[in-house]
């Protein structure tokens, strides 16, 4: 069940500070980092709720370098987070599943000792439905001397070594979900005075799912352990509460948030529908590393059916993974079904 709200009332900033005063020697460099993105945050809010109203719905007229249509939000999110994040001094470098390249911080600007990771609005092709999107973040330390420009090596890490990540879901309300390896915490924007309000205090997945999400209509080009697994979850068995539900929105912030306070395994296996993306959909560092790092603060786990995903090593920014992310258990099932179908 979802986490009740606290009884006091506590800003995100404040919860910042809380957290900050727990290290002697921390210096408020990274919570200043994490309120100037959070203004990139309002300001996407805010457009995507008047989306039916202003002139920011359809798509932008050209391709992104995922080969994906982009949409006018798409570009508009793309721009406000860099704009906010581009000139504090906190970061040496910016990496976006929009981009092709790394993005530098422009050279009038000082640099900082963190990179941050984004997508800068997933679930973009849902915009003009009208169902839920977000915006997907992660922060490394920089791994390259001095203070200098930043580098490729500054992004391409293990996920293990993140030291924040989380997600804002844009829906009936805007949310935003995040770990600084302390556990989880989520946050609801009160319009009425523009504050994030901590709303869900110590998220934790429960232990067993009763949700899977998938979108079957690939079914046909999974590998065999893939489809025996997601048979398995409708197979009616009432001593392991089987057969779960489906509930697949097709944005998978939308998914893993409702699935992250309910219970609930979500798959997005590698399949051969698209000869040029043989390894999966989603992106190493902008998409599951990041819920990978809040599933597992939260008591979960995320693998790619082999491998921890946060044990990943990117070898490019737009690598990509199968991703199969919920309780432990289910995900845990999830690699002994591949490993006996010989899918590893």
């Amino acid at each position: 069940m979802p986490t009740p709200m606290p009884h006091k009332l506590v800003t995100l900033q404040r919860h910042m500070l809380e957290q900050q005063s727990k290290f002697p020697y921390a210096t408020g460099e990274f919570t200043s980092m994490l309120m100037d993105f959070v203004v990139a945050v309002k300001l996407i809010s805010r457009e995507v709720n008047k989306a039916g109203l202003a002139e920011v719905l359809g798509d932008a007229g050209h391709e992104n370098v995922q080969d994906e249509l982009v949409m006018k939000l798409d570009e508009f999110a793309q721009d406000r987070i860099y704009k906010a994040m581009d000139h504090g001094g906190h970061l040496c470098c910016m990496a976006s599943e929009e981009e092709k390249d790394l993005i530098p911080i422009p050279p009038q600007f000082p640099t900082g000792r963190y990179a941050l990771m984004f997508d800068p609005l997933d679930g973009s092709s849902n915009i003009d439905a009208n169902v839920s999107i977000g915006t997907i973040f992660a922060i490394h330390r920089r791994k390259s001397p001095g203070n200098g420009p930043g580098t490729v090596e500054d992004v391409l890490q293990v996920g293990n070594n993140l030291v924040c990540a989380g997600y804002v879901i844009y829906g009936p309300s805007t949310m935003l979900v995040y770990s600084t390896a302390a556990g989880v915490a989520g946050f609801t924007l009160d319009p009425s005075i523009g504050e994030f309000c901590l709303s869900h205090e110590d998220i934790r997945m429960p232990e067993k799912a009763k949700i899977y999400s998938a979108n079957e209509g690939n079914q046909a080009f999974w590998g065999e352990g893939d489809r025996k697994y997601i048979q398995y979850l409708k197979t009616p068995d009432k001593d392991s509460g089987r057969p779960y539900s489906t509930r697949y929105i097709g944005s998978l912030v939308a998914d893993f948030h409702r699935n992250l306070l309910y219970g609930g395994v979500f798959l997005y296996p590698a399949d051969r529908k698209d000869p040029k993306k043989p390894a999966g959909k989603l992106r190493v560092l902008y998409e599951a590393a990041p819920l990978a790092f809040v599933a597992e603060q939260a008591g979960g786990a995320a693998s790619d059916g082999k491998h921890r995903i946060l044990d990943i090593q990117p070898k490019g920014l737009h690598d990509r993974t199968p991703l199969c992310i919920g309780p432990k258990a289910d995900v845990a099932l999830y690699e002994k079904f591949l490993r006996e179908a010989g899918d590893h």
